[in-house]
Order: C-alpha cells, then sequence, then structure tokens
C-alpha cells in the first residue's frame, strides 16, 4: 500500500523544542558534490583512463627504457595473467606491482623503474628459494634483480622466483581470468625519469 509507512507529523515537545517525526525512506537522498577533474600527470585532466594514464607515465622515461618497462609489463602480464596491476608513480620510482588483490602488501612482484634503469623486485624476496643466487638486496624482506633486457623475464631461474613468489601470498591469485590496471598513486613532485 502506498504511504503506508508515512505517519502523521505531529510535533512533540522535547523540554521547549518541538520535534517532528518524519518518516526518513520519503526523504530524498543527498546528493554529493561532484569532484571535477584537476590537473593530472602532465597537465592531462585526471578524468582520463588508467591505461591513457599509465601510458603518460612511461612516457616520461627516454625511448629505450619505456620500450623496456612496455616489454616487461608484457612479460608479467604473461605469467601472470589474472594478477591486478598496481601503478605508483611515486618521487623516486615508477612502480607497477602484480598483486592478488588491490593491497599492496598482496603484491607478489613488480617493476620499479628510474632514470638509471628497471628492475624486478620481489616484495617479499627474502623468503624465496634462490639457487643461482640472482637475487640482489640484503634487507629483511624485499630482494631484486637488475633488468637489462625483457629476455631476462623468459629465463628459468626468473620465471621460477615469479612462480614461487605467486605462490607464497596469503592472498591466492584467481586461476583464470584476467587482473585488472589501477592507478594507486601519482606523487605531484618526481626524480627526473631521464
Amino acid at each position: 500500500m502506498p504511504g503506508r509507512h508515512l505517519r502523521e507529523a505531529r510535533p512533540r515537545t522535547r523540554g521547549d523544542r518541538a520535534v517532528v517525526a518524519v518518516d526518513q525512506s520519503v526523504m530524498e537522498p543527498r546528493r554529493s558534490a561532484k569532484r571535477r577533474p584537476g590537473p593530472g600527470p602532465k597537465g592531462k585532466p585526471d578524468g582520463q583512463g588508467p591505461e591513457a594514464q599509465l601510458a603518460s607515465f612511461i612516457g616520461k622515461f627516454e625511448p629505450g627504457t619505456a620500450k623496456l618497462i612496455r616489454q616487461c609489463r608484457g612479460e608479467l602480464r604473461r605469467l601472470l595473467p589474472s594478477a591486478n596491476e598496481l601503478v605508483y608513480d611515486n618521487y623516486n620510482f615508477f612502480v607497477i606491482g602484480y598483486a592478488s588483490t588491490e593491497r599492496a602488501s598482496d603484491c607478489i612482484v613488480s617493476i620499479a623503474a628510474a632514470a638509471n634503469g628497471v628492475g624486478l623486485s620481489f616484495y617479499w624476496g627474502s623468503r624465496l628459494p634462490d639457487p643461482t643466487k640472482i637475487l640482489q638486496g640484503g634487507g629483511k624482506q624485499n630482494r631484486f634483480i637488475r633488468i637489462p633486457d625483457a629476455g631476462m623475464l623468459r629465463r628459468p631461474d626468473v620465471v621460477r622466483l615469479v612462480k614461487a613468489a605467486a605462490e607464497q601470498g596469503k592472498t591466492p591469485l584467481v586461476p583464470g581470468g584476467t587482473g585488472h590496471l589501477v592507478i594507486k598513486s601519482v606523487s605531484a613532485r618526481q626524480r627526473p625519469r631521464q
């Protein structure tokens, strides 16, 4: 029945104030103000899609490094097709993390690029079996490999490391399907990319 939830608005008094009972279901929902697109990377509006944003971040690098980043991305998409790509265009590094969720803590491996080159960073690399001793770094957690060319990501020992990193994650990758691209952060100030 239409209007069955409506009650008559009768003033009740509480102290010296009048209180009116109103049915909340008929009230119009509050509309939030729409955010206007502001300047994004290189003065572009933030309303552009994630792939276009990613291309603009990679475009900041000299052509050889940009090509290597794109090739590394292709190799990791092939190895981890259901992983989400989490992109950080930060002050020191440009990073594409491959994760089972949209949380940085679920990151398996990342492409990390700066003006001096590209590396493959393993978030929990200290726990990985590394019989060929290709992992570098001595911290408690992270390990990395320098990537001179994308062929490095096809080496059997590197493929084994990537697969082992995916298996040790606390949230497993979804079997089948494809992950999606998420722009996580963009720093206003950045070190030169060239």
